[in-house]
This record gives structure tokens, C-alpha cells and sequence, in this order.
């Protein structure tokens, strides 16, 4: 579409309403994929990303290795689907760069009919909140398509600092992407939650 072991059965990570949707966040499983690749088909949602448009084998594919994440020893990844009651409309992921360095980064993706609707800003919160309440990382890093405004409209939405541009970090398929990183540190998102 990135030691602590929690497991969760299928509950919120962290419920906070919002104005207009109570949006939570659900461990993924592999009955998700149908879901995920609604969104994971679309030109529009994959233009900033590496991958896609997705065939429903590759996203099969993503979701099955999604699904295995949450059995590694140490867990590096925590993927999410995110849900506005019983309906999929995005996912999320907290993936540990570094278990000695209390490093990590998160990344989102939410449907493009629920675009503007702050999922994403709601998703980024919890991913946050998880990595720095329960997993006790230091500093949670996101980067994301200097062209994508609403990404980097969320990612300053719910605190994190941009950092600065990295230049030629990933190839698209209409030439090299450079990536926006912000960051949030583990005081500053305790000043503010």
C-alpha cells in the first residue's frame, strides 16, 4: 500500500467522536480485502503512490500480508481498517521503524467518497494516540506527495511539524516523486491529547 506485541479482537483502538462520524479503527482481516480494493482500483486514489491501480489479486495480496503483520515477533506493523459504524472507508497503518529508537511512521488511505470528510484526520489521531499512549514511541514521522494537499492539509491538522522536502523518494509512473515529511514527538502529543 510499515519489542511491544498488542493484539486487538476486532475493537476500536481509541474512540473519539468526531463532528460528523464516529470513525474507529478495526484490526484487518482478510474478509476486508473486497473493501479495500474498492478504493485500491482507483486511479485517483493511487496517483501519489508506488503502486496501483490494484487488480484484485494484488490487493488480495496486500491484505494477506496485512493480516500476517499482526502475528510478527516483534511487531513492526499495526494495520488498520477504518470504519464509520459497520461500513470500511479507509485503513490505517503504525509501522515501528525502530524498536531501540522509538521510531515510527504512520500512513492512511481513505475511500474518495468520504474525501473532506475528516477520516483522515480522525484515522492519523488514532494512529498517533496508539503509537505514542500504547506502544510508547518517541517520534512518529508521515511523508506524502508535495502535490497532495489534503494529505499535507491532515498530516498539519492533527500536529505533526513539517519537516522539510526529500527529493526523488519514490518512482511513479509519471517519474520521480519527492516527499513532504512531517513529525509529531512524544511531548508534543502529550501537550496536546
Amino acid at each position: 500500500m510499515g519489542s511491544l506485541v498488542l493484539i486487538f479482537a476486532r475493537r476500536p483502538v481509541h474512540d473519539r467522536p468526531m463532528s460528523r462520524h464516529s470513525v474507529t479503527l478495526d484490526k484487518i482481516v482478510l474478509e476486508d480485502w473486497p473493501a479495500v480494493h474498492s478504493w485500491a482500483c482507483l486511479p485517483e486514489v493511487c496517483r501519489y503512490q508506488s503502486w496501483g491501480p490494484n487488480t484484485e489479486v494484488q490487493t488480495q495480496d496486500f491484505v494477506d500480508s496485512a493480516v500476517k503483520a499482526w502475528s510478527g515477533t516483534p511487531q513492526r506493523r499495526f494495520p488498520y481498517v477504518a470504519r464509520v459504524g459497520r461500513d470500511v472507508v479507509g485503513m490505517g497503518e503504525l509501522h515501528v521503524r525502530s524498536h531501540k529508537q522509538r521510531q515510527g511512521e504512520i500512513s492512511y488511505i481513505v475511500h474518495p467518497r468520504v474525501w473532506g470528510q475528516g477520516i483522515g484526520t480522525e484515522v492519523g489521531r488514532q494512529l498517533l494516540a496508539h503509537g505514542f499512549g500504547e506502544l510508547g514511541l518517541h517520534r512518529i514521522h508521515a511523508t506524502c506527495d508535495p502535490r497532495n494537499l489534503g494529505s499535507s492539509r491532515v498530516l498539519s491538522k492533527i500536529g505533526m511539524t513539517h519537516e522539510g522536502r526529500l527529493r526523488h523518494t519514490a518512482l511513479l509512473r509519471d517519474g520521480w516523486r519527492d516527499s513532504m515529511i512531517f513529525s509529531s514527538l512524544e511531548g508534543e502529543w502529550r501537550s496536546t491529547a
